[in-house]
């Protein structure tokens, strides 16, 4: 090899990494060697602090990614190189050009011309005998001479002159296509000139009426938003629209006829003129149109995507309530209001159905059956779920709690998107064999109101709701993308190692599905941790993976106070000495006294510790245990409003975020119905995006602008001018 390699990637590609990243190349390089050598994200970003300068997650993430790029590139580079050196075509020059390129779409141009092909018209020229007669054709063209001249040595009883002309053509009108700077700089032109263009198909209107916005519509390529992109090849999926991408043909052309270097004006000169335009709009134009398209359409999804992950996080991070019990109430009509009891550890104690509404003659033993169960339990809050009856079912806990003189219980409206789906998920029939389906989903909706993120991780992120045009991504990029904000959210968060389920364990870092459960296994065979070593005894649980996993698994009430921090088992050692330094044992350093210590001290560059691990070490012994998510809040429903037909513009109401999208933000009123927020209506301030003024899960105040009973919308205003006119 003769380049050293850093992390599997050669000097040029950490060079591409770290301006993407805006980094320097050591950091690059000592990431990638930390992630080849099998380190995670999660942890690099944690504990490797000193070694790659501080990069966060995101930053490593993006980093991963282009190293991953980068060695199928590497890959895709040595099998061309390979494959023009069998043909015996490669030149020095050839080699250099392939070894320098840093990105896959100008490898594949440098190589276009040696891949074997299917047979083209070139293709059948040449095994025709007329390559040749094509350079002959680029000679004449700089003097008069006719080309029936020149190609009347190639004529014989099989092909006329005509005939030897058009292949020679071919050839030509081939070779101009696959010209590796044109092709680039084709890209390049409508990258930062196209105009999308869009149109309805003739008869088509009625049927797409939706589309309508798009009937006639343009807007340069390079600024078309995701959800409109994403919009418009809907369209065109159920054949309403049809799309184009606008850019000067004619000036292309005369670029392409330049590359030889000839006259175009000589009666040979024409015939490689005529080759350059037919080489341009049956080759090139449409494989880099179509490439361009493809790049739209990818980087719609991408941002899609890039949306969806964001909500998700939030949602993820959203406040829980904490390890107090908790009766979840799943609504419903006919058959009931379906309940669970989750006592502080989230393990179902009791289930039952209550017919609370409508009111009727068993609305009296439904009131009677809660508040026993809220006294027999110690139950803290009522979550009730938010579908259909939900605010009714609200409505009878309340009163039922009032009544009996429980007004210190809490009765809150929870989202149940994706309930049902855990209900009957294998997981859940894994957690709750005896309970019904149904009964299931009560048990959920209580356990993510003690805790969102525990709760939600048993759910497949899809079902979450909190997406922008999920179904029409990528759908292995997308899946690939929210399980790495899961992952991220939950190493963050950290877990508590004697309560964790599969799920939420098998998201650690360093953790496959198959070690979570052991993990299980050996907590219900051989009882609580009682301190992090432990996990070294689980079965497939080596020293690697107890590294990688160890900082973000918590044990409350372990014999190790240090095990109940994110303070990584490695660095014990140096806490113990922190503690010495002010006469005192580890467990009396844990509070206040951790900000005397003098954390210059203790840098010791030589074992990785720097002042980045000393500040997090200190912060976590100081508030040992704190949970990074904010704290519990719910939003105030009025009692007046439980559906859209008591809404009136000028009211004005608290909700929370449901959804956040480029275009604004969905906010659930207590009504069945989210309203939307337009970008518009975010602010009195401009907004570029809806994220930077609020997220999913925020308890919002909004006034209602207009309602279309007809079609169910509703539309909302943040402004305060609306919110509070006085």
């Amino acid at each position: 090899m003769q380049e050293q390699l850093a992390g599997g990637l050669e000097p040029q590609f950490v060079a591409s990494i770290a301006r993407e990243i805006a980094v320097t190349a050591r950091q690059v390089a000592a990431a990638a060697e930390l992630l080849a050598g099998g380190a995670t994200v999660p942890f690099v970003a944690r504990y490797r602090k000193e070694a790659t300068g501080g990069l966060d997650d995101g930053a490593l993430e993006t980093l991963a990614k282009q190293r991953d790029y980068f060695i199928d590139l590497a890959e895709r580079r040595d099998a061309i190189l390979a494959a023009i050196d069998e043909q015996g075509r490669l030149t020095a020059e050839l080699e250099r050009e392939i070894r320098s390129t840093t990105t896959k779409a100008e490898l594949e141009d440098l190589y276009l011309p040696y891949r074997p092909k299917r047979r083209t018209r070139a293709s059948v020229a040449r095994d025709r005998g007329l390559e040749p007669l094509s350079e002959a054709l680029l000679e004449a063209a700089r003097g008069p001479r006719d080309p029936a001249e020149v190609a009347a040595g190639f004529a014989d009883h099989q092909i006329d002159v005509e005939a030897a002309l058009a292949g020679a053509r071919d050839i030509l009108a081939e070779r101009f296509a696959e010209h590796a700077p044109t092709r680039t700089r084709l890209r390049r032109v409508f990258q930062t000139t196209a105009v999308f263009e869009v149109r309805v198909l003739a008869g088509k209107e009625a049927e797409g009426a939706t589309y309508r916005d798009y009937f006639e519509y343009q807007e340069p390529a390079a600024r078309v938003p995701s959800h409109r992109m994403l919009a418009i090849l809907r369209g065109e999926r159920e054949g309403v629209l049809v799309s184009s991408l606008r850019i000067d043909d004619d000036d292309e052309i005369a670029h392409l006829g330049r590359i030889p270097g000839v006259p175009l004006t000589t009666p040979c000169g024409k015939q490689v003129a005529s080759a350059a335009a037919d080489g341009y709009k049956r080759l090139l134009r449409p494989s880099i149109g179509n490439e361009i398209r493809a790049e739209m359409r990818e980087r719609a999804e991408n941002e899609a995507i890039r949306v969806f992950r964001a909500n998700l996080g939030e949602l993820l991070m959203q406040p829980p309530f904490g390890q107090r019990a908790v009766i979840g109430l799943d609504p419903g009509l006919r058959t009931g209001c379906k309940l669970a009891v989750v006592d502080p550890t989230a393990t179902v104690v009791a289930t039952d159905v209550i017919y609370a509404v409508p009111a009727g003659s068993r609305t009296t033993a439904a009131a009677r059956t809660l508040v026993d169960l809220c006294r027999r339990h110690e139950v803290r809050a009522i979550a009730v779920g938010n579908g259909t009856a939900g605010r009714e079912t609200e409505a009878f806990a309340r009163k039922c709690l009032r009544d009996a003189g429980l007004d210190e219980i809490m009765v809150v409206i929870v989202p149940e998107t994706g309930a049902s789906v855990y209900s009957a998920s294998e997981v859940a029939r894994r957690e709750l064999p005896e309970l019904d389906v149904s009964l299931r989903g009560a048990a959920s909706i209580a356990r993510r109101m003690q805790d969102p993120l525990a709760e939600l991780v048993k759910i497949e992120p899809r079902s979450l709701g909190v997406g922008q045009y999920q179904h029409d991504v990528n759908q292995k990029a997308l899946v690939n993308e929210l399980d790495r904000e899961v992952e991220s959210v939950v190493n963050r968060v950290g877990v508590e190692l004697n309560s964790a389920s599969i799920s939420l364990l098998e998201r650690v870092s360093g953790i496959s599905t198959k070690v979570a459960a052991a993990i299980v296994s050996d907590r219900e065979k051989k009882g609580r941790f009682k301190d992090r070593r432990r996990l070294l005894e689980v079965p497939g649980l080596g020293p690697k993976a107890y590294e990688l996993c160890a900082g973000f698994l918590r044990i409350h009430d372990g014999s190790n106070p240090l095990d109940r921090t994110a303070v990584h088992p490695e660095r014990y050692s140096l806490v113990k000495k922190m503690a010495a330094s002010l006469g005192l044992e580890v467990e009396e350093l844990i509070g206040e006294a951790a900000r005397r210590v003098d954390l210059e001290s203790f840098v010791d560059p030589g074992n990785g510790i720097g002042r980045p691990t000393l500040v997090d070490i200190q912060k976590e012994i100081e508030r040992p245990g704190r949970d990074i998510r904010p704290e519990f809040e719910a939003p105030t429903w009025r009692d007046d409003v439980t559906s859209i037909d008591d809404l009136e513009p000028g009211l004005v109401l608290e909700g929370r975020v449901s959804n956040v999208t480029n275009f604004g933000a969905f906010v659930d009123l207590g009504v069945k119905r989210d309203g939307l927020v337009h970008i518009s209506q975010l602010s009195d301030t401009w907004v570029d995006d809806p994220r930077t003024v609020l997220h999913v899960g925020q308890v919002v105040k909004v006034a209602v602008l207009e309602v279309d009973r007809n079609r169910g919308r509703i539309s909302l205003s943040m402004k305060v001018q609306a919110v509070d006119p006085n």
